[in-house]
């Protein structure tokens, strides 16, 4: 099976937890632009978010964004954010397309949650090892 095993680390947005946390190395992409990050896996979470510095490190401009989202929730409903594409990557595998909410909002991690994260891989928690595998989508067979 193509799957890949991440350990737990630990974050300086978490500064006070104890155990570590699910984040996972990845590179997004937009065009011209690409940036490596670590993105929190989060099986709770509805959405995808992209924190505002890290949009506008991928090129994208707030002010030309047409694709409004609803507000989010917890510390993010205060803020406006916007549906936007993106490409990510999980070394060894193929890069994928992310939705994500981009937010006004930098003091959250890029999240990677139900939509559209876990829709292109299989995530399985191992909370006491502090570990989780990742494991890309079959691709879909060829019609024919």
């Amino acid at each position: 099976m193509n799957q890949r095993q991440f350990s737990y680390s630990h974050s300086p947005a978490f500064p006070s937890l104890q155990k570590g946390l699910p984040f996972l190395p990845l590179t997004l992409s937009n065009t011209t632009h690409s940036i490596k990050v670590s993105g929190l896996v989060d099986s709770g979470s509805t959405v995808n978010v992209l924190p505002y510095d890290i949009g506008i490190q991928l090129g994208l401009i707030w002010e030309t964004q047409t694709f409004s989202l609803p507000p989010l929730v917890g510390i993010l409903r205060n803020f406006q954010a916007f549906g936007v594409l993106v490409t990510g990557q999980i070394e060894p595998f193929a890069p994928v397309h992310l939705a994500f909410a981009w937010t006004q909002s930098n003091d959250v991690p890029v999240i990677l949650g139900q939509m559209n994260f876990f829709s292109e891989f299989d995530v399985c928690f191992f909370g006491s090892q502090e570990v989780f595998n990742i494991v890309p989508k079959p691709p879909k067979p060829l019609a024919g």
